[in-house]
């Protein structure tokens, strides 16, 4: 690894020379947490920003990227969730509402009215981001036919593909993908895991980042406890090409999330977090709080993503708006104690000043 140059200048041919970034970092897609503001400051200072789109419907998605492109000339890249049409059991969500009256009833919501949707038709969402046509869409929990990729590429969009796994880098590859972000078991939010088992797939990024660098060719994005200089120039010499960061960008002011979240951050240990499915229906890790501790022993038997997901939203939000942290869904990673409040553009000159002369950083 002698050859890795950890100065902040691209290398030519390098993930960052491709998007003509200034530098090899990229502000993770958070759902309800990267709202418009978080992604053009992080594009205009020199980064990639990532914009969440799994929750819009495909008109807001378009909207969204025409209003992105009046707010930075730079490249910035649209997420799209891999969803397929959920049909469950009537008995199976009658469980999870039962399970979850308790804390409906702490927050004096009552019965709940059910979802007319669990969530947005993909393939619709597919359909406007090909028409909206980003300079770079990712996807998580799942993976594009080839077909797909090449209509991106034909529009002019760079694709990335998520992965946990060797074997997902590697399928990414085969289908097209222009680079592939590898997600450690150390990061924040929603595994991306679309090829076996959730927990055998929890790999940590370190010993993750070379053995997929040894199996594919497409860069490499590493994902996953990295909160400073020290953690991206980590990943370069293991390999990756490039940094995404998601809960170091969470304590910036533009990240927009709940007052109680932001809180909830600030005193985070290194033992804080832990993977649940308890919100979502989908495994995630968050900061653990009294909704994840008390329905622990329910996991099993609740409903896969997105179903959990909209039977738990009016719980989320009303907690968000009432301050009531024990029952809200606070995403964050393992690195979570090392977060540092401060507006957007400044943290990645921060990034940028600690990647380009390491031994400043007070290891």
């Amino acid at each position: 690894m002698s050859n890795v140059n950890l100065n902040s200048t691209p290398q030519s041919g390098s993930f960052a020379a491709q998007l003509d970034l200034r530098y090899p970092i990229v502000q993770g897609p958070m759902n309800g947490a990267s709202p418009i503001e978080l992604v053009t400051q992080v594009c205009n200072a020199g980064g990639l920003g990532s914009f969440a789109a799994a929750l819009l419907s495909p008109a807001a998605i378009i909207e969204a990227v025409k209003k992105i492109r009046t707010l930075t000339t730079r490249p910035f890249n649209v997420n799209l969730l891999i969803l397929e049409t959920r049909q469950p059991a009537e008995a199976e969500i009658a469980l999870a509402e039962k399970l979850l009256l308790p804390f409906r009833d702490a927050l004096g919501l009552g019965l709940a009215t059910r979802p007319q949707k669990f969530s947005e038709n993909f393939e619709e969402q597919l359909a406007a981001l090909l028409e909206a046509a980003p300079p770079v869409v990712s996807f998580t929990f799942g993976i594009l036919s080839a077909d797909t990729v090449a209509q991106f590429h034909a529009k002019g969009s760079k694709v990335i593909g998520t992965a946990t796994t060797v074997a997902e880098a590697v399928a990414w590859e085969q289908v097209g993908a222009d680079f592939v972000c590898l997600q450690g078991s150390e990061a924040g939010g929603h595994r991306a895991t679309f090829l076996g088992d959730i927990e055998q797939s929890s790999v940590g990024l370190m010993t993750l980042i070379p053995q997929a660098a040894a199996a594919v060719k497409v860069p490499l994005i590493a994902a996953g406890g990295i909160m400073d200089g020290r953690g991206i120039a980590a990943a370069l010499l293991l390999g990756a090409q490039a940094a995404q960061l998601g809960t170091a960008f969470l304590a910036c002011p533009e990240s927009g999330i709940a007052p109680a979240w932001r809180a909830q951050l600030a005193v985070a240990r290194d033992d804080s977090t832990r993977l649940t499915r308890s919100f979502s229906g989908r495994h995630a890790r968050g900061i653990t709080n009294t909704y994840t501790e008390q329905m622990a022993p329910h996991e099993s038997a609740l409903p896969v993503y997105p179903v959990q997901n909209a039977l738990t939203g009016e719980i989320r939000q009303t907690a968000a708006k009432l301050n009531r942290p024990e029952f809200m869904s606070l995403w964050a990673g393992q690195g979570v104690a090392m977060a540092r409040p401060m507006p957007a553009a400044e943290l990645i000159a921060t990034l940028a000043a600690e990647l380009k002369v390491p031994h400043a950083i007070n290891y």
